[in-house]
């Protein structure tokens, strides 16, 4: 326990403090929850932002437990002691210091007698102030202390000191502000719940995890993703500053986020002029630059619905989309349609209906006036966005529709996916509560619109964190890409197992070692592929899991929380439960219920009406298994799935075993008709000395039973991929079936 001043000195003392705080920090910044309206004498843990965030506390708090708890006390790590901000704090209040080093320290035990008892103690579970700008690591020993009281935990979310000169960022993620706004957050209470009969040191790591997910939890609910994309875009803005570089493509042309909002507001104001009155969904077929970026926000920003249409799924799957989604009116570009040999796909849009709007057109019809007018309204901010409410009849509301993206329609006409703003800013909430993400990265997105993932995270999640975004129109360039990559300085990557297989086997080694991350989603991450970066470049990529109609993350691999074979841990906010599959003994099919989950199907034969899920819940259609630890296990897609003899074969399985086999190729699997067992399997592969010998004595060598053997097998020289990456797995049946025929006899 620390020495206080003498109370008048002190009284002094906290008045000039506190004085300075509101000055420097803004007044009027205390939050309160809408859960609570009082601070009860308790256990208190908040995240630790900087290093002013034990005195802010000491201050602010003070006067909320004056009635309650005049006598709380604050912990702090004892090797912050030799800080003027640590002798600040423990001149204004009571401080009770801990060591990490030493689990026996005397100041250990104090702390932990304090927490056993009924005083009120705030304690900051990481330790430290975070230099990454995510969570760090929970304390073992305040996880330890923490673990052994059963009292219950208010958490606090304080948020805004990383703007502040005191933050410990480094780099430093987000831009300094001259008056920042520091806001805090109380959260209903929590009891930290563990097993019986634990060990001590798997008792501390489970109180650590516990705690670790309160602290990640309360950063999800603390971030307001219940606003409009356009929105989300000005308050960056306003937080980054508006001559803040948000774009680059590949004509190295930058976009600020002023320039990027003016543009929106003319473009947006442009294409308005030419829709009907109430048209609401706008189809949108262009590549990753900065112009699909720019119409994307002006869409937005009027109210509009774009609906990204897929230009690699096929002249009757973009024609099927565009009657699914209600489309009269289709943007694109002169040049992108030449390049990408589309034009009878437009002819067949026009035949069906649909307008066709070019952006060279639409860039022509722009006058001094209107560019004038666009970048008068950027500079009004949040007023000149909410001048355009009454400009429109359509509604400016987070909770309606703000994309359309669609399905591969491998299994008939394409799904419309309606996902509402919310759903879209909840998976941003998601990712960067346990992510850090900031000003200081740059993504690098080869990943096209109508893709989910580069929509989401290549394209809106920078957009609401600061961060730089290089376009690249195409992800089949992998050479060209690994070099844009080191040459753009690039920190993060999106991508499918397909694509980084590529980038890694034609990259130099040079090129790709500064990634930070590197996320994989869409596709199974084949072990071969983490090995592959991990040796030639040193990277470890952090596999996600999800789907479209999710925006798309549920789960993803953190440095935080990383396990072999698993997509780790469900994101904050999402609620599941897994339904029994016959035939299926671990595990079951998971059902999601969460804030992030579309708001419904747009179907071709009903159109109009929104499908929506079954009271919330969305079935993955992914059968998984969930262990002890929370980590989720990926068993296989319920579709993909076998019954041979009367027992469920895993498709996908069988591909991870026999890419084991033979890393370095790529292989498929799918099933077909059998008159003696119900079904079949059939590899199709791109090794040439592919023998099916050699698979079954493989396969008896690592004990898997001869049912999971393929009793076809065909050589290809690439499998064909869609253009999210994935396998096509339906062009191979049609292959197969061709490979089948009979050949006609040559003379």
């Amino acid at each position: 326990m620390s020495l206080r001043l003498p109370t008048k000195i002190r009284t002094v003392f906290t008045l000039l403090v506190r004085s300075l705080c509101r000055i420097y920090f803004r007044p009027g910044w205390i939050e309160h929850g809408a859960h609570d309206t009082t601070m009860p004498s308790g256990l208190y843990i908040t995240n630790y932002k900087s290093w002013i965030d034990p005195l802010l506390l000491m201050v602010l708090l003070e006067k909320e437990f004056r009635n309650t708890a005049p006598d709380f006390a604050l912990a702090i790590n004892i090797r912050h002691k030799k800080y003027w901000v640590s002798r600040w704090t423990e001149k204004l209040g009571n401080v009770i210091y801990f060591d990490p080093s030493r689990s026996d320290a005397p100041c250990n035990e104090a702390l932990s007698d304090a927490t056993q008892s009924e005083r009120c103690v705030i304690i900051m579970p990481e330790g430290r102030p975070t230099d990454t700008g995510a969570l760090l690591p929970i304390c073992d020993v305040l996880a330890t202390i923490l673990s052994k009281t059963e009292r219950e935990l208010h958490p606090i979310y304080i948020d805004g000191t990383q703007c502040t000169r005191f933050s410990n960022e480094k780099p430093r993620q987000n831009r300094t502000a001259l008056w920042p706004r520091v806001t805090l957050h109380l959260f209903p209470a929590q009891k930290l719940t563990l097993p019986d009969n634990l060990k001590a040191r798997e008792r501390t790591r489970k109180a650590a995890d516990a705690l670790y997910d309160i602290l990640s939890q309360i950063a999800y609910e603390h971030y307001d993703y219940h606003c409009t994309l356009f929105r989300g875009i000005l308050r960056a803005m306003h937080r980054q500053g508006g001559k803040h570089i948000i774009a680059e493509d590949v004509e190295r042309n930058r976009l600020s986020y002023r320039k990027l909002v003016a543009g929106s507001y003319v473009l947006g104001k442009a294409i308005a002029k030419r829709l009907h009155k109430n048209e609401q969904t706008v189809g949108v077929m262009l590549p990753s630059v900065n112009g699909a970026l720019v119409t994307f926000c002006g869409l937005q920003a009027y109210g509009r619905i774009p609906a990204m249409l897929n230009f690699t799924a096929g002249r009757r799957n973009i024609c099927l989309a565009a009657k699914t989604a209600s489309i009269h009116t289709v943007i694109t570009s002169k040049r992108f349609v030449k390049i990408s040999e589309l034009e009878q796909t437009i002819n067949a849009l026009r035949e069906q209906g649909q307008k066709i709007l070019y952006l060279e057109d639409l860039r022509k019809e722009i006058g001094l006036f209107a560019k004038l007018a666009g970048l008068k309204r950027a500079l009004r901010g949040f007023k000149g966005y909410e001048s355009l409410h009454t400009e429109t009849t359509l509604a400016f509301d987070s909770e309606r529709p703000a994309v359309i993206l669609f399905t591969s329609g491998s299994e008939g006409a394409p799904k419309g996916v309606a996902l509402s703003h919310e759903n879209l800013m909840a998976n941003i909430a998601q990712l960067q509560s346990r992510i850090d993400f900031g000003i200081a990265d740059c993504i690098f997105n080869p990943l096209p619109m109508f893709h989910t993932s580069g929509l989401t995270g290549g394209f809106i999640l920078p957009l609401m964190s600061g961060m730089k975004m290089f376009l690249y129109p195409s992800p089949l360039h992998y050479q060209t890409i690994a070099e844009l990559i080191a040459d753009t300085q690039s920190t993060i990557l999106f991508a499918t197992d397909t694509f980084l297989n590529g980038y890694a086997r034609y990259s130099h080694p040079y090129y790709l070692h500064r990634l930070r991350y590197v996320f994989a989603g869409a596709e199974k991450l084949r072990p071969e592929t983490c090995r592959l970066w991990s040796d030639r470049f040193g990277v470890r990529i952090f596999e996600g899991y999800g789907a479209t109609e999710t925006a798309p993350i549920l789960a993803f691999k953190t440095p935080m929380q990383f396990k072999p074979e698993s997509v780790v841990r469900l994101a904050p906010g999402i609620n599941h439960q897994l339904k029994p599959v016959e035939g299926i003994e671990k595990g079951g099919n998971l059902m999601v219920k969460a804030p992030n989950v579309m708001l419904g199907y747009l179907l071709l034969d009903n159109p109009e009406n929104l499908v929506a899920p079954e009271e919330g819940w969305y079935d993955t259609g992914d059968i998984v298994d969930i262990d002890d630890e929370g980590f989720v296990h990926l068993i296989g897609r319920a579709k993909r799935f076998a019954k041979i003899g009367g027992e469920m074969v895993s498709l996908g399985g069988v591909e991870q075993y026999i890419s084991k086999l033979w890393p370095d190729t790529f292989h498929a699997v799918i099933s077909e008709p059998d008159s003696r067992k119900g079904e079949q399997l059939t590899l199709i592969t791109t090794h040439a000395d592919a023998e099916r010998q050699e698979i079954n004595g493989y396969f008896r060598e690592q004990g898997i039973p001869e049912l999971y053997v393929p009793r076809t097998l065909y050589i290809i020289n690439e499998l064909p991929v869609l253009g999210s990456g994935k396998t096509d797995y339906p062009a191979l049946k049609d292959w197969v079936a061709e490979q089948k025929k009979p050949r006609a006899k040559t003379s």
